[in-house]
């Protein structure tokens, strides 16, 4: 028999030691993902599941007399699950407590890394659309900006899946309601609301204002504003095959493939495309765009999957122009828009028009897609304020 020392007599107990430890943080973290999980599923679509106060700076360290929140809040994936989703509330601090006008804002392409996602860049002063988000608060509106799904949550953000975006859009202004320090700054249930977004957020804005009177009723939506909207995915990709947003296909096909699995990008894809997507899940829009400028799809793929039927049929389910808007739109279009053609845009007017929406169409002369975000910015918030202050606007469509 081998002796037993103090050490040897120890080391069971040692191992069990370890081995209870490992067991109950196993239990515990279970605990707390099942419990996680169970919120998420009983909450309401828009209920908070977490709040914390951060900061808005348009440039760093600008001041902006603003009070701010970064949220989690409960959404609805395109298939109609129940997902969490982040975003920002901003309120000017100007001590006004009645109800005062909440933009819920969709932001354009900013990546599909979560370090892209715009409460992320708000405290540091980094994020694009900073500048035009401070058009609104200067005006004494509040402001909810969503992440969308996936872009600074868990999962891959479902970059270009409208129904997903329109949701996150329309559940951020519900957060937004239901936050306690912006409630008592005026941001209520009777606050009249706007949405207002472009490129991407104009995809997402369209998404918002045709789904409202089905998913989000009880918002007192006055008017949309979008600009430069991607209302055909189809047109808009076979624009940029070869082109200068050539990247944004492959950051299109990712986000798809994200909401619908079943599409299996993977199996699409050669050595090259496969650099490529891992290249995009880690980088933001404007090294992506450079990565990714004048390549054809044929040169990151062994078969083009915009080619087959499934995938069709799910970038077609992200189309827009298919329902009426139950308020009045702001529609705006750079007529040089050199990423989403300006036909698009028209067809979505027309689209919109011909199913009785009460649409008001301004095309930007010579603007290409960036200049027609900055000259569309300041009549959108016009016109915006003209909702917001009861005038009708039975738009331009004949």
């Amino acid at each position: 028999m081998v002796p037993r020392t103090p050490h040897a007599r120890r080391a069971p107990r040692a191992l069990r030691t370890t081995a209870l430890a490992a067991a109950t943080a196993l239990a515990l973290s279970l605990g707390l993902t099942n419990t996680a999980a169970a919120q998420r599923d009983s909450a309401r679509p828009g209920d908070i599941v977490t709040s914390s106060p951060t900061s808005f700076h348009p440039l760093p360290g600008q001041p902006t007399h603003t009070r701010a929140w970064h949220v989690e809040y409960r959404s609805t994936t395109a298939e109609g699950a129940p997902n969490v989703v982040s975003g920002t509330v901003i309120v000017p601090d100007d001590g006004r407590t009645g109800p005062r006008p909440l933009v819920t804002y969709a932001v354009g392409t900013v990546g599909i890394a979560d370090q892209c996602a715009p409460s992320a860049g708000f405290p540091k002063g980094t994020t694009a659309e900073a500048n035009l988000v401070q058009l609104l608060t200067a005006r004494g509106w509040a402001v909810a900006v969503t992440d969308y799904e996936g872009l600074g949550t868990p999962g891959e953000h479902t970059y270009t899946v409208g129904r997903a975006e329109g949701q996150a859009v329309l559940d951020a202004a519900r957060a937004a309601q239901r936050l306690p320090g912006a409630v008592a700054a005026g941001v209520t249930a009777d606050s009249p609301v706007g949405i207002m977004g472009y490129s991407q957020g104009g995809q997402a804005s369209g998404w918002a204002a045709e789904l409202h009177a089905a998913y989000a009723p009880e918002l007192k939506v006055k008017g949309t504003a979008a600009g430069g909207v991607p209302a055909d995915l189809l047109k808009v990709a076979d624009f940029n095959d070869g082109n200068v947003g050539a990247g944004l296909i492959l950051m299109a096909a990712v986000g798809q493939d994200a909401a619908f699995p079943e599409l299996d990008l993977a199996k699409y894809l050669n050595d090259k495309g496969r650099y490529y997507v891992g290249f995009v899940k880690k980088h933001c829009v404007a090294i992506d765009a450079i990565a990714g400028a004048f390549k054809k799809i044929s040169d990151v793929t062994v078969r083009n999957p915009l080619h087959e039927a499934d995938w069709q049929r799910r970038l077609r389910s992200s189309d827009l122009g298919t329902r009426k808007p139950d308020a009045p739109v702001f529609l705006y279009h750079g007529t040089l828009d050199e990423l989403i053609p300006y036909g698009v845009g028209k067809r979505l007017r027309a689209d919109w028009c011909g199913r009785g929406a009460g649409v008001r169409w301004s095309a930007v002369p010579l603007g290409e897609h960036v200049a027609g975000a900055v000259a569309g910015a300041v009549p959108a918030a016009d016109w915006l304020a003209a909702r917001f202050a009861g005038a009708p606007d039975g738009g331009n469509c004949g």
